[in-house]
């Protein structure tokens, strides 16, 4: 700092006012803040500008846990019929790619999903979790290995109840809201018995499928579902197949069109 004394006071202020110009031009050019030959004022510590406050992580959606609906059978094929609601499910397994370009496209359009993963999937792509859950969607489990559940022994049947459920759990502090056996479009007695051993009160099952994994082309996928598709149902789709990309943003139109609200499947029941 430079003191100013008496005999000398004009030359002082005159070599002050060069040195804050000099800050200030030197700040104005360097594009990362002062550079180590800029010369600086220290202002006192009362004054000095308090440290940015580092951004916080955007909150996550809580786990939401399998809970009883005992107006509902313990495998549940549909919703209420009296309200204008409707729950796209999903088989999930396949390319990630197409399944963050679904889960884009239901957002788009308002819309919530179910998600049922295999465990063998998550594993593979486990940042997908999160990202059904913070999108508002329900997740759920669909055995380990997406095997022929139903025609399993009865221990290793429960292996792929209990792994996929695990692996939801260790992810994301839940083992998911629903269950739905692979390769079946119901479960069988054992295997509903072993589902609800697992922590799941009911079984998943729907009332509209949608055939996408035949691959029949996107405008087919659409016209399955929408011929079919009425307050209530539950709908198969499958994550991993071009034509239910292709298929989504005409189906989602049409239910909009028709006043049908697609819902997580916990909402479609609540």
């Amino acid at each position: 700092m430079v003191r100013v004394t008496s005999t000398d006071r004009r030359a002082a202020l005159r070599a002050g006012a060069g040195i804050v110009v000099g800050s200030a031009f030197a700040a104005a050019c360097a594009p990362d803040g002062p550079s180590s030959d800029t010369v600086t004022h220290h202002a006192p510590a009362s004054h000095a500008p308090a440290s940015p406050t580092p951004p916080r992580p955007a909150p996550t959606r809580p786990a939401p846990v399998p809970r009883a609906h005992p107006r509902h059978p313990a495998q549940i094929t549909h919703g209420p019929r009296d309200r204008p609601r409707v729950a796209l499910t999903f088989h999930g397994q396949g390319d990630p790619a197409t399944a963050r370009a679904l889960l884009d496209e239901a957002e788009r359009h308002g819309a919530r999903v179910t998600v049922l993963a295999v465990g063998t999937w998550l594993e593979e792509h486990p940042g997908l979790a999160r990202r059904v859950l913070d999108g508002g969607h329900d997740l759920g489990n669909h055995t380990h290995r997406h095997l022929d559940i139903n025609a399993l022994p009865e221990a290793e049947a429960e292996r792929e109840i209990v792994a996929c459920a695990d692996r939801l759990r260790r992810l994301t502090g839940s083992i998911g809201t629903w269950f739905r056996p692979s390769r079946a479009a119901r479960a069988s007695p054992a295997v509903e018995a072993l589902a609800r051993r697992a922590g799941y009160p009911h079984v998943l099952c729907y009332d509209v499928d949608s055939l996408d994994f035949t691959s029949p082309g996107g405008p087919a996928v659409a016209r399955t579902v929408l011929d079919q598709i009425r307050n209530g149902s539950v709908v198969s789709l499958h994550f991993g197949y071009a034509d239910t990309v292709a298929a989504l943003p005409a189906v989602l139109a049409e239910l909009d069109r028709r006043g049908l609200r697609a819902v997580t499947t916990t909402e479609l029941l609540s």
